[in-house]
């Protein structure tokens, strides 16, 4: 009888293993996917939605184009038990051999008092449908864009959104009338990479775009339009942008997976404390010495393969087990047509090592092929 795959998450690394477990085992194994969503998009093609360049119908690939080695459900998610690897969802109940939690990260703006009354967030295809909308009727006054909490998904995105906040100011002429400012709760935009952190700033220098590093928002007062800084003086703004406070989602936090805020794996193979039971992607914290393991798709795609060897190697005995390294390629906007690139390897080597390149416009070719090979790959009908 074939084994039984269930994989909670349509995401980058749910898709990812999904696909990859329908190439190598079809015969050894039913894969079940569920997510509540019917469709996904690739996180940085929401920033052509926010300025105007794509519609939302443009970056969604539909779930019902996936592989036909793919047993789909759209459903939503009710409980999790991890001992039992049993899953109940609002249209019925599931147990497999093998359980792979790929949920994400959830954005949580109640954590930040005010911020759902005078604030937007840019994260979510929602958040940027709704500032998409108010960008063309802002004319002039000061712009902040802030990160209220890490981690946080894709960490150039806030600082990529600036450079291009600022290039849609002076399409419209009207760059001259606005303040654009950066906040952050980091000393500096990148800190895993110096080489990268010293390219934004002087971009932003260059564009007049201002960083505050170390700054952390508590709160926000949307009478006054003004933002409550920890141990600062108070931030007024005309238009707030912000990247919430992430959290796991609320059926995770409830299933007993959790420690520390997020999901703790075995950083070889990402396995759970509970046999059999996986957890990849931006679900999950893998400490990199006394950080962590960036939240990104492209470790995302790393994390679905590890997981994918270490299953055909436990059903097949055959092949080697997954082991990650913790590598990936993230692709910066840098504006203007330019495109940067990080690649990454935290566990591969003796020490983690992180490569900044560019940014050029050669690079943005390599960005579209990162997408569209995968996509295509992904949703074949």
């Amino acid at each position: 009888m074939k084994k039984k795959v269930l994989i909670l998450g349509a995401g980058f690394g749910g898709i990812e293993l999904a696909t990859r477990l329908g190439e190598t085992l079809a015969n050894e194994v039913h894969v079940t996917l569920i997510d509540k969503n019917d469709y996904f998009i690739l996180g940085f093609a929401k920033l052509d939605v926010l300025f105007g360049r794509k519609k939302s119908d443009e970056i969604k690939s539909y779930y019902r184009n996936l592989s036909p080695s793919v047993d789909f459900r759209k459903e939503e998610i009710q409980s999790i038990d991890p001992e039992t690897r049993r899953v109940v969802t609002d249209a019925g109940n599931y147990e497999g051999d093998i359980l792979i939690v790929a949920l994400g990260a959830d954005l949580d703006l109640d954590a930040t008092p005010g911020l759902a009354q005078d604030g937007h967030e840019f994260y979510s295809l929602p958040g940027v449908e709704n500032l998409s909308r108010i960008l063309p009727t802002f004319r002039s006054g000061i712009a902040v864009i802030a990160i209220l909490g890490l981690p946080y998904k894709c960490p150039p995105a806030p600082f990529e959104t600036a450079l291009r906040l600022h290039d849609y100011f002076e399409e419209r002429g009207i760059r001259k009338n606005t303040t654009i400012r950066v906040l952050s709760p980091t000393p500096t935009p990148l800190p895993v990479s110096k080489e990268g952190s010293e390219t934004i700033l002087r971009l932003f220098t260059e564009r007049g775009i201002e960083f505050l590093p170390g700054y952390q928002i508590t709160s926000i007062d949307g009478s006054g339009h003004r933002a409550m800084i920890k141990e600062q003086d108070v931030i007024s703004y005309d238009l707030l942008m912000t990247v919430p406070v992430h959290r796991v989602p609320a059926v995770v936090a409830a299933s007993g997976l959790v420690q520390g805020g997020w999901i703790s794996v075995n950083p070889v193979n990402l396995e759970t404390r509970f046999p059999d039971v996986y957890a990849i992607g931006d679900v999950t914290k893998i400490p990199v010495g006394s950080a962590a393991l960036p939240k990104a798709g492209a470790f995302a795609d790393r994390a679905a393969r590890t997981v994918a060897d270490e299953i055909e190697y436990r059903i097949r005995g055959t092949g080697s087990p997954g082991r990650f390294d913790g590598s990936g390629t993230c692709y910066l906007e840098f504006g203007g047509g330019t495109v940067a690139k990080i690649e990454a390897n935290f566990f591969g080597g003796p020490a983690p090592s992180v490569r900044f390149i560019g940014p050029s416009r050669e690079f943005h070719a390599d960005k579209e092929e990162f997408s569209s090979s995968r996509l295509n790959r992904w949703f074949p009908k």
